[in-house]
């Protein structure tokens, strides 16, 4: 745990030290006026919290105040991270279980840009440290360079990757890579697909295919979304977007470390109800930590 909240505070350093530092030192006040609460609210729209969450957490922190009659600053700073770690600790379903001979399949999209190629190599370094046998798949065939930046990841992570040619059906990419963990017994498939937005239906259809090819093994199949933590609420727009099209069942948020509004991770719980999975803390491998609401938390009142 201590690691874990180690690598959280070092991703949120900026977030902590631009806005929700400044939070926290609202509750220093030895009385708190009615601005206190107005400058609260600036301050975590400012940190991209969002204007519709920002409104109910504080909402839900004056009940909380009038109910169990806080008064101390101490206190009611205290019930405020309660508030956040309620809104984070939305309901994970369990990951998908690798059945005896079949992998566990984590079908990752995003956008073009978002980090998701570098979170793919991270997310198969994490799973290789704990010994297992990953295969990666380069079905993001729209565009050549996806498949060249995922072979390179792949050779300095040290994993196998199955790759067609650049315009090729990235079902049949996923077919074969299947196929291969089936092979080399491999545990876990981390598949890449095309990050391009231009219409839902072709987003959509592909995904559909992909989906079907994999359903072959009788396992759940993740749908890890990479979200840049810079994008700030257009993140939370393409959050949106791909659960709608495709069934979210997790967000690797990506950048972490290189924003001061790490807040979008509350809005993007409170507004899609979809989880935090992992969280991007750097630029090394190991830069990567699995989220934990009552650690983020922490890191950014630290």
């Amino acid at each position: 745990m201590s690691n874990l909240l180690g690598k959280t505070e070092r991703g949120l350093e900026r977030t902590r030290e631009t806005w929700f530092g400044k939070i926290g030192r609202l509750f220093d006040r030895t009385t708190l006026e009615d601005e206190t609460w107005d400058e609260l609210e600036e301050l975590l729209v400012s940190a991209d919290v969002g204007v519709a969450t920002t409104h109910r957490l504080i909402e839900r922190l004056k009940r909380r105040v009038e109910d169990e009659k806080l008064s101390a600053g101490s206190e009611i700073r205290s019930a405020l991270k309660d508030e956040m770690v309620n809104v984070l600790k939305v309901n994970v379903e369990a990951g998908s279980v690798s059945r005896l001979g079949y992998p566990q399949i984590i079908l990752v999209v995003g956008v073009n840009g978002s980090g998701k190629t570098t979170s793919i190599a991270k997310l198969a370094h994490g799973h290789k440290s704990e010994g297992k046998k990953v295969i990666l798949a380069a079905a993001d065939t729209f565009r050549a360079a996806a498949i060249d930046q995922l072979k390179r990841w792949g050779e300095r992570v040290g994993v196998e990757v199955v790759a067609h040619q650049p315009g090729g059906d990235p079902a049949a990419v996923v077919f074969d890579t299947l196929q291969a963990a089936e092979n080399r017994q491999a545990e876990v498939v981390i598949i890449d697909t095309a990050g391009r937005l231009h219409t839902k239906f072709n987003l959509m259809e592909e995904l559909k295919k992909i989906k079907r090819v994999a359903s072959r093994y009788d396992v759940p199949q993740e749908v890890l979304l990479v979200i840049d933590a810079t994008t700030g609420q257009n993140g939370l727009a393409q959050a949106r977007y791909f659960t709608e099209a495709v069934g979210v069942t997790g967000i690797f948020l990506a950048k972490l470390d290189g924003t001061a509004r790490g807040g979008i991770v509350l809005a993007i719980c409170e507004e899609l109800g979809t989880p935090i999975a992992y969280i991007g803390t750097g630029e090394q491998l190991d830069d990567m930590a699995p989220f934990d609401a009552h650690a983020f938390v922490e890191a950014i009142f630290t």
